[in-house]
């Protein structure tokens, strides 16, 4: 909760304890005037009239301190409620600038993995040597961490028509492994400046950083490659299980964490749809020009791993 969220609940909540205060004094001060003012009894006042005496006073401030506890409680899960409306929108927003850099707010963490120039070099999404982060407990409550610029990082120039051949969207779609994959760099820049293969790696690219930010790296996901056959009959448009050996990707906690993100997260779920949309075009256009070496080496890739641990919690696979 940011500190004028907190600041804000904590005034309700002082505003609350002032209200129930001043009742507790109103109500005392009758019962004392009560008290005085009434006329005299002959005789004393037995057990059972003290007693309802005691509940007459003791009854209605037991009432006012639960209305004022209920009243905070409602305070505090005002102000949650407002903090995580305020969060969502900037999730939404990051969302819609492609993880463009937001304007900071005071007490609030800076969002995620700013983007770099539009014409800086590209940086690798990370590499097979960069240590696998903790992922425990993960699948039970996914969080968000900044993500490493690295795998954010795109240069994403204007695109227009330019003949792509089939190994250079290939290496692309695979993202560079760090500065010094030039060959990966060059196709990576050539492959954005056609416009449905520049559609298809960013959408690939939102999904690798999202899920980047839950701790799953596509580097640490070997699939199980699924024959040729099997990428040519989803080319040509079966589904279900006749392309079931697709889902290769069989790492429980990466399941559990994408299938928790689809159902609960509306960012994440919009994102991955729309990649999957997008990568299964990429494929009919794609696989008919490959070998079937070429299509081992295109289900190897950062994207095509994206796309059957996605493709497998979204249940496409049958």
């Amino acid at each position: 909760m940011s500190p004028l969220t907190r600041i804000t609940a904590l005034a309700r909540r002082d505003a609350t304890t002032t209200i129930g205060v001043a009742l507790t004094a109103a109500w005392l001060l009758l019962v004392l005037l009560f008290w005085l003012l009434a006329p005299g009894e002959a005789g004393r006042p037995g057990g059972v009239a003290w007693l309802l005496s005691a509940i007459g006073v003791v009854l209605p401030l037991g009432l006012i301190w639960m209305a004022v506890g209920l009243a905070r409680s409602v305070a505090a899960l005002r102000a949650e409620a407002d903090d995580l409306r305020q969060r969502l929108s900037q999730l939404r927003e990051y969302a819609a600038t492609r993880g463009a850099p937001l304007p900071s707010a005071e007490g609030r963490r800076a969002a995620p993995a700013p983007a770099e120039p539009r014409h800086a070099p590209p940086q690798p999404a990370a590499t097979a040597a960069r240590a696998p982060q903790p992922r425990a407990g993960a699948a039970a409550a996914p969080r968000t961490r900044p993500v490493d610029s690295r795998q954010t990082a795109m240069p994403f120039d204007t695109p227009e028509p330019v003949d792509i051949a089939p190994e250079t969207l290939i290496r692309a779609l695979n993202f560079p492994d760090g500065p010094d994959d030039g060959e990966a760099i060059a196709a990576l820049r050539l492959a954005l400046k056609d416009h449905e293969n520049s559609r298809v790696l960013r959408a690939a690219q939102d999904v690798v950083t999202l899920l980047a930010a839950q701790d799953i790296y596509m580097d640490d996901l070997p699939p199980d490659l699924a024959p040729a056959a099997v990428w040519r009959r989803q080319a040509e448009g079966a589904r279900g299980s006749a392309i079931a050996a697709l889902g290769g990707i069989h790492d429980e906690i990466a399941l559990e964490v994408a299938s928790v993100l689809l159902r609960g997260d509306e960012i994440f779920r919009d994102t991955a749809h729309h990649f999957l949309r997008h990568f299964d075009g990429l494929l009919s256009r794609l696989v008919p020009q490959l070998d079937d070496d070429q299509i081992a080496i295109l289900a190897d890739t950062r994207s095509a791993r994206a796309f059957m641990l996605v493709g497998r919690a979204a249940g496409i696979f049958g």
